[in-house]
């Protein structure tokens, strides 16, 4: 699928704040309101906007710990890795799962009040499926956080005609 500079434009635009009314998106990019709606739908329909959601901050909901957890299997079955997959989605803890090339099968994101909560919650994932091991990273700052995806031909500066 091709991105034209305005899809772009509108993408970077939204990713930065998707509560902008489509005239003001419409204004910033150079088209009119329908013009611009029917991008946004068009860009919707072709799966290019994913979905638009407010970001919670995790900290003030009292979700002050972050996790990275590495999980590790002894059996790699497509049956079994389908069941893990399944299983993730009911822990609302779990903010990413990756499945990684390497020595570990799965990377986590979690996060949860304290500590007492991550010990619930790997006890939950322990013995929801076998694992071979699990190997826990806890975030002591937070450097970097987005949700923006580096669109092709980075961000256009909204001076910059389209």
């Amino acid at each position: 699928m091709k991105l034209d500079r305005i899809d772009l434009k509108i993408l970077d635009i939204l990713q930065k704040d998707a509560t902008l009314a489509v005239a003001v998106v419409g204004e910033r990019v150079g088209l009119s309101q329908t013009p611009c709606w029917k991008r946004i739908q068009r860009l919707e329909a072709q799966g290019v906007i994913a979905r638009r959601v407010a970001l919670v901050n995790s900290e003030a909901v009292g979700l002050r710990l972050t996790a990275i957890v590495a999980v590790q299997f002894n059996q790699h079955s497509g049956d079994f890795i389908e069941s893990f997959r399944g299983a993730v989605q009911d822990f609302p803890e779990i903010l990413d799962c990756f499945r990684v090339a390497g020595e570990i099968d799965f990377i986590l994101k979690v996060v949860v009040a304290d500590m007492a909560a991550y010990d619930a919650f790997y006890n939950k994932l322990i013995n929801t499926v076998p694992i071979k091991s699990v190997t826990s990273h806890f975030a002591m700052e937070r450097v970097k956080s987005t949700t923006a995806v580096p669109l092709p031909g980075g961000s256009i500066p909204a001076s910059e005609p389209v």
